[in-house]
């Protein structure tokens, strides 16, 4: 009897280390390589689902892309080639005189050179109603030519008649004359 149990505790532990090895060597490594695919599938599902959804998108942006070339051609346009600021000025001072505003001075500043565009910083003064000014702005947005507003100062007038005194610092641009030769 003896035999007999010490063969079946043998069988045992035998049994025991075939099936820990099979666990140990070959169930828990399968297992994490099931783990890793698993994890590996969902990752491209979820990048081939955020290409579908960003294909989607496409349309959109060449739409947003031609607005934009489409502003970029309007932008050169509003930078001319030639300099002609006295015309231009003579353009401001016409919207003035248009929207009735008094006590114009209109003064170009010394020009400023960069190796694309060439700036004209312009100072403007007038007075007139506030409606008024607002007109004079947003008519002198609508010009053929690119000017930045750079400062407004706007002052009530000392006797309370709703006239407003306008100060304004604005640049003019025009491109830059290519040398040839």
């Amino acid at each position: 009897m003896l035999f007999r149990e010490r063969q079946q505790i043998t069988i045992c532990v035998a049994a025991a280390a075939i099936i820990g090895g099979f666990v140990l060597f070959r169930y828990l490594p399968l297992r994490q390589e099931i783990k890793a695919v698993e994890q590996t599938r969902a990752a491209q599902t979820l990048a081939i689902s955020k290409g579908t959804a960003d294909s989607g998108q496409l349309p959109l942006l060449e739409e947003q892309l031609v607005k934009l070339r489409t502003r970029l051609e309007n932008y050169q346009a509003n930078i001319p080639q030639e300099r002609a600021v006295g015309v231009f000025l003579g353009k401001i001072a016409d919207l003035m005189k248009e929207h009735k505003l008094t006590e114009q001075k209109i003064t170009p500043d010394e020009e400023i050179e960069s190796d694309r565009f060439r700036c004209m910083p312009v100072s403007m003064e007038c007075k007139g109603q506030l409606t008024q000014i607002f007109k004079f702005y947003r008519r002198l947005q609508g010009l053929d030519r690119l000017v930045r507003i750079e400062r407004v100062k706007l002052r009530n007038g000392s006797d309370f008649s709703g006239e407003v005194s306008m100060e304004t610092k604005a640049v003019i641009y025009y491109r830059a004359e290519v040398e040839q030769g």
